[in-house]
């Protein structure tokens, strides 16, 4: 990939930017026409795909630039609608390129399905038939989507948990299977391994079945990703270097002990996190769910993200969190800007995309510390939020950049200030 094609990227038209992709190689003549016909679904998929259709909802999608995965480059496709997002994820990416990038690990894709048992009568009855029935429950699950066996996948592993009666909930006894998806998201497999045990954990446990599904909180499914970024790349404005890295260390330190700072902390990530999930095709809200509920497993809600003080003297980042997204499944292969998604980024498994997302999570944790520890978080971000004032206020084409421009030097940025300068152009 040749970086000359990127060169101020953010400032070239959207035919630009489009040929710049084509020209470096990373879309094909096919998609730079996919892209010139401003796609949107058709009626019949619309229709098709949720009920009461009755129009579209569009979100610009865009990418990021310089993102150094695993030694691997990355031009990342974002869905969003919230201005500096995109600009904060590629500026970071491009410094911590400069570090030599994002490493990830991830833990096995395992999606959990859960049976929920009440008025069970002998508990240490049924745990005793549980355990001596393992692999006959396996085996149900199993036959219930043999597709998935036949691929390497399925359900393996069982756990199961006693949730003591209180004073709010009766007592549940609830049955755990872990399943292996392979490049689903897996909604619909565990669900359906799930329900086909159902009658038979009653069975063995002489209790009822409240519900039969898979759980979002996916423990079985992580990914991290950590970086490590020398002082000298950290000097910003009249900010050195050591002050930036722990100024952001004791940033990270605040959002770990105060939720108040941890819920935007975490907002934050999922800007970059969600972005890109919406834009492959995945479900953005199940993330998000398993997302806050990871930040809180330790009974308390605490940041995703740490960033500590490398032996060196480096500024080091980590970044774990549930990633049970699909390379196939769903939406993902029949929404055709999803299916464009997955040729622009050029992954070429689950795993892969997982590496690809929580690296762009952390990257809009660094961009966030790192102005709000510095030159604060308005600079950036309100600098592209002139332009949608500008548009609100009724500008358009050359004249967008003009109010912006005039609306940025003013005292009050707001739709009235950006109604006057436009006003003032054409009296």
């Amino acid at each position: 990939m040749m970086h000359s094609y990127f060169s101020e990227f953010y400032k070239k038209s959207k035919a630009e930017r489009t040929k710049a992709l084509h020209d470096a190689g990373v879309i094909s003549k096919e998609d730079l026409l996919f892209l010139s016909k401003n796609p949107q679904l058709n009626d019949q998929l619309a229709d098709h795909m949720i009920e009461n259709q009755l129009t579209q909802y569009a979100l610009p999608l865009g990418v990021a630039l310089n993102f150094l995965v695993d030694d691997k480059n990355y031009i990342v496709p974002m869905v969003t609608e919230e201005p500096s997002v995109i600009a904060a994820a590629s500026s970071a990416a491009k410094l911590i390129a400069k570090a030599n990038g994002f490493k990830t690990h991830l833990t096995q894709r395992k999606m959990i399905g859960q049976v929920a048992l009440k008025n069970v009568p002998d508990v240490s009855f049924a745990l005793r038939e549980l355990n001596l029935h393992k692999d006959a429950i396996l085996k149900k699950a199993n036959d219930a989507h043999p597709s998935i066996v036949k691929r390497g996948g399925g359900a393996d592993e069982l756990e199961f948990r006693s949730i003591l009666e209180t004073d709010h909930s009766p007592h549940f006894l609830v049955v755990h299977i872990h399943v292996h998806v392979l490049e689903a998201m897996g909604a619909n497999i565990v669900n359906t391994m799930m329900e086909a045990v159902s009658f038979y954990l009653e069975t063995l446990t002489k209790g009822t079945a409240l519900m039969s599904i898979l759980s979002n909180y996916a423990t079985e499914c992580l990914a991290t990703a950590t970086c490590q970024i020398p002082v000298d790349l950290l000097d910003r404005g009249s900010y050195k270097g050591e002050e930036v890295r722990d100024l952001i260390i004791e940033a990270s330190q605040f959002a770990y002990v105060d939720p108040y700072r941890a819920t935007t902390h975490n907002k934050g990530i999922m800007n970059g996190v969600d972005a890109v999930v919406l834009a492959t095709g995945n479900d953005w809200r199940a993330i998000e769910a398993g997302a806050h509920a990871y930040a809180a497993k330790s009974g308390q809600y605490r940041s995703l993200s740490h960033w500590v003080k490398a032996e060196n003297g480096d500024l080091k980042g980590s970044l774990t969190l549930p990633l049970p997204v699909g390379y196939v499944g769903g939406s993902i292969g029949i929404h055709p800007t999803a299916q464009f998604s997955q040729r622009l980024l050029s992954v070429k498994n689950a795993k892969e995309l997982e590496s690809v997302i929580v690296s762009v999570g952390l990257a809009q944790n660094f961009a966030a510390l790192r102005a709000l520890v510095t030159e604060g978080i308005q600079k950036g971000h309100m600098g592209l939020h002139a332009k949608s004032l500008a548009i609100s206020a009724g500008a358009s084409g050359s004249d967008i950049e003009l109010v912006a421009t005039e609306l940025k030097k003013s005292t009050h940025m707001n739709l009235e200030t950006a109604s006057k300068i436009l006003n003032s152009i054409y009296p």
